[in-house]
């Protein structure tokens, strides 16, 4: 019914749908949508038509539903099912989303929900939150396929069929030996192409990529992404497999690691959204602009202590703050490579050494290139070959140094374990403006006579 119907149309009807009282038309409507789009159709509704909303879906489709709301969402969406219906919703979401949505609730509340839902996947969801936050101990599920190694292929095929719908990623099946060990990996195609009676062990792959419980979830989604993974299985210290970390949990994760990183460089704090209120906003904004306040000042005495240069050459006033600008800029740019590289790289010396020889090379290259254009500008603009040859050089050295401090201070900060997106994009810039105003103003004192 939904088909050739767009968003804006499918709103309209299901509002319609839900006035007339009409379940048959609504649960039309919701059946050609995916989860995403069911969600999006929840945002759109009016606040009054909600509870209805969620009173016609069926269960499997509440928890296709919540698991694609925030977390706020989805607290409010539980506590309008209330205990009975959430707990039936609860029992059929991923283990994972549903220790993550807990998280954050009062001891009583996750109780209460606990002891509602199956008593099985109750102790499994307890037991993912005894993990510490951001491990793959606590971003893993236990919904996936394993077979002993003892198996033929028919009796691991038989399973598969058996366990498909309990499995949310069934690319691979994972190995155990009589002790749960992990032992080996086996592909679905590999099961296709094998003989019935061949024995699992002779087929199966027993170099397993795969993580600790403790591992930190970035590491996890290193792996993921280095290895071109749809799930990575985890296993205990003493390789007992317990659960797996499927590709969807890593997007999460790398999203969530961006949008803190972009919150730092930007220094506008943490967990900063659209429904932040002002005063915690500001709260946690301010430390930051205070430091960068107090830093900025040092650029305003040395441009006090350079204002009879500036007084006797008034057009150095001029390309002041283009050198500053783009010094800051490149700085910036150097930084955002270094922390990616962070994040998606175990970096060692040589390879830090790299990075910094080429971002110096890229320093030169620029600078060569913006101190030229720069200098034959001045001197066009105002005759003057000296005042050329003090902005064209000081924005060599400038850019050299600000591509090589955007390098080298977030280094430092990982190599002391402190977070490199600390090292934001406003600090990178306020140091880099001290730096291009010495030089700048150094060059051009020490030439003053000739440049009047």
């Amino acid at each position: 019914m939904s088909l050739n119907m767009t968003e804006n149309e499918i709103s309209l009807a299901i509002i319609q749908a839900i006035k007339d009282g009409k379940k048959a038309v609504f649960q039309e409507l919701i059946d050609e949508l995916q989860p995403y789009d069911m969600a999006q159709q929840y945002h759109n509704l009016p606040v009054k038509h909600r509870n209805k909303f969620l009173l016609y879906l069926s269960i499997e489709q509440l928890t296709d539903l919540l698991q694609e709301l925030d977390k706020e969402e989805q607290l409010e969406v539980i506590y309008k099912l209330g205990i009975e219906k959430s707990s039936k919703v609860l029992d059929l979401m991923q283990n994972d989303d549903l220790a993550s949505l807990l998280t954050d609730l009062e001891p009583e509340k996750i109780e209460e929900l606990l002891s509602e839902m199956q008593e099985e996947e109750s102790k499994i969801v307890q037991g993912l939150m005894n993990y510490p936050l951001e491990t793959a101990g606590r971003l893993m599920n236990n919904r996936y396929v394993w077979i002993p190694q003892h198996y033929t292929i028919r009796e691991a095929v038989d399973k598969l069929k058996h366990f498909a719908e309990l499995a949310e990623y069934l690319n691979y099946l994972y190995v155990i030996d009589e002790d749960k060990k992990l032992v080996g990996v086996v592909s679905y195609k590999d099961l296709l192409l094998a003989d019935l009676q061949d024995k699992v062990k002779e087929v199966m792959y027993r170099r397993v990529v795969k993580a600790d419980v403790h591992t930190d979830q970035e590491e996890v989604a290193k792996l993921i992404s280095r290895y071109d993974f749809v799930s990575l299985p985890i296993v205990e210290s003493d390789n007992t497999l317990v659960g797996v970390v499927t590709v969807d949990d890593v997007i999460d994760v790398v999203m969530q690691e961006a949008n803190e990183d972009i919150e730092k460089l930007s220094a506008s704090g943490k967990a900063i959204g659209f429904n932040t209120k002002p005063f915690v906003a500001a709260y946690k904004r301010l430390p930051w602009l205070i430091l960068l306040l107090f830093i900025g000042l040092i650029s305003g005495s040395i441009i006090s202590s350079f204002e009879e240069t500036l007084e006797s050459v008034v057009a150095l006033a001029f390309f002041m703050p283009l050198i500053a600008g783009m010094t800051g800029n490149t700085g910036t740019q150097s930084l955002a490579v270094v922390v990616r590289g962070l994040v998606s790289e175990d970096l060692n010396f040589k390879q830090v050494l790299k990075l910094i020889l080429r971002e110096l090379w890229v320093g030169i290259i620029i600078g060569v290139t913006c101190g030229l254009m720069i200098a034959v500008i001045a001197y066009l603009w105002r005759g003057n070959m000296t005042l050329g040859l003090v902005v064209g050089s000081s924005l060599l050295i400038t850019l050299i140094i600000g591509t090589l401090a955007g390098t080298i201070i977030p280094l430092i900060l990982y190599k002391l374990k402190i977070d490199p997106a600390v090292a934001s994009g406003p600090l990178i810039t306020t140091i880099n403006d001290i730096f291009s105003l010495l030089i700048y103003f150094g060059i051009a004192t020490a030439f003053i006579t000739r440049l009047m």
